[in-house]
């Protein structure tokens, strides 16, 4: 018997829209750059998780220390040191100190130059000069600033640093007697004066 079936015709494509061309175009797009986004995003975190991280350079900087500058020797009229002569013994041995009156510092019993020079005298005159053989007697003194115990202490370093230095320059010990008051006879009141109180007095022994 003869197939009489009509063969089955396809259907041509219709054509896509200018709109539906539109759509598609910019649905492919999107999808690429979705795409591209997490494939880079992902690359990044693995480089994040997987490398150490850089150090931190720390910024140069150049320091320049520059140490205190040792303290200036008292020397001269800036001495707080203070020897005080006798009146004997500056007619005797013709010591002129009255324009030169080397004082202690504040808290210290270290001669100073005017003192040393001073000293060089007295030490002349008791020695081969016209109070040869005589003895002296040597008193520490201090302002009335601290305790009474560390004054009479302070006031006999004084003394004792005035008497090493004599018999340094040739005087006997034997010959030299040193005691301190203190500040049991200070009268200053302030920084000018106080030097007054900071001295050694220096007087004949009977």
């Amino acid at each position: 018997m003869r197939d009489t079936a009509q063969p089955r015709r396809l259907r041509e494509p219709v054509p896509d829209s200018d709109e539906e061309t539109r759509w598609k175009r910019r649905s492919i797009t999107n999808r690429i750059i979705l795409g591209t986004s997490l494939v880079l995003g992902v690359l990044v975190g693995c480089s994040h998780n997987g490398a150490e991280p850089s150090p931190k350079v720390a910024a140069s900087v150049n320091v320049t220390v520059t140490s205190a500058p040792p303290p200036t020797p008292s020397t001269g009229t800036r001495s707080d040191q203070q020897l005080n002569l006798s009146a004997e013994i500056r007619k005797q041995c013709n010591i002129d100190d009255s324009d030169r009156a080397p004082k202690f510092d504040f808290d210290s019993s270290q001669l100073a130059g005017n003192d040393r020079d001073i000293l060089q005298l007295v030490a002349r005159c008791v020695t081969t000069g016209p109070l040869q053989g005589r003895s002296l007697k040597l008193v520490g003194r201090a302002d009335p600033r601290g305790e009474s115990e560390y004054n009479m202490n302070l006031g006999e370093a004084r003394a004792t640093s005035a008497r090493r230095y004599l018999a340094s320059l040739g005087v006997d010990n034997s010959r030299m007697a040193e005691t301190s008051r203190g500040a049991l006879d200070a009268t200053g009141h302030d920084e000018e004066t106080w030097r007054k109180d900071r001295r050694v007095d220096i007087d004949l022994a009977p």
